[in-house]
């Protein structure tokens, strides 16, 4: 694999550093057809909040991805989704994410909740290694991104894969109109 770059940052191969990935993410590319086109940058954990890390790393808003972990409930059963939408837009919870998982109303999961069911870092949840029985939604927007930087499970680094990629991860569900 050719070191993915974006913005100022080069990354090295993530199967080559699992210092830089949570427990699970690290677990996931192990057994991911694809991990060979993954690459992991380090960063200052300072700087992992999107905002910040596209500005002093000069990465491009437009290929940065952000994963946000939504519920609701049927019925009595919780069902839990992690929505992968490029960085300029939120994701579409009321609606389509609302609709997708078949709830009458979905929310932003708990910030503790996440972080505990995930094992990644708040800042840091991505969509690679996502907890059995949580459904993947990836906005169509993200697939054309050439190469997106995502989350690493841990605020210390982030994930550079080709954005194509993240429909090709276990259990992913490609939704157009997700991030608005």
């Amino acid at each position: 694999m050719d070191a993915p770059r974006i913005g100022s940052l080069t990354a090295v191969p993530a199967l080559e550093s699992p210092d830089l990935l949570a427990g699970p993410v690290a677990r996931a590319l192990a057994d991911w057809a694809y991990a060979g086109e993954v690459g992991v940058v380090g960063i200052d954990p300072e700087l992992a909040d999107t905002a910040a890390m596209t500005q002093a790393y000069d990465v491009p808003l437009r290929a940065s991805a952000n994963c946000v972990v939504v519920s609701g409930r049927r019925d009595g059963v919780e069902r839990v989704a992690a929505c992968v939408v490029r960085a300029d837009t939120r994701a579409d919870v009321n609606t389509l994410v609302r609709k997708s998982l078949g709830v009458r109303k979905a929310s932003f999961h708990a910030m503790e909740r996440a972080v505990a069911e995930s094992g990644m870092e708040y800042g840091g949840i991505t969509p690679v290694g996502l907890p059995e029985g949580w459904r993947l939604f990836v906005d169509t927007a993200c697939l054309e991104i050439e190469m997106v930087i995502v989350g690493s499970g841990v605020r210390r680094s982030k994930l550079l894969l080709p954005g194509h990629r993240l429909a090709d991860l276990p259990g992913a569900e490609v939704l157009g109109g997700l991030g608005r």
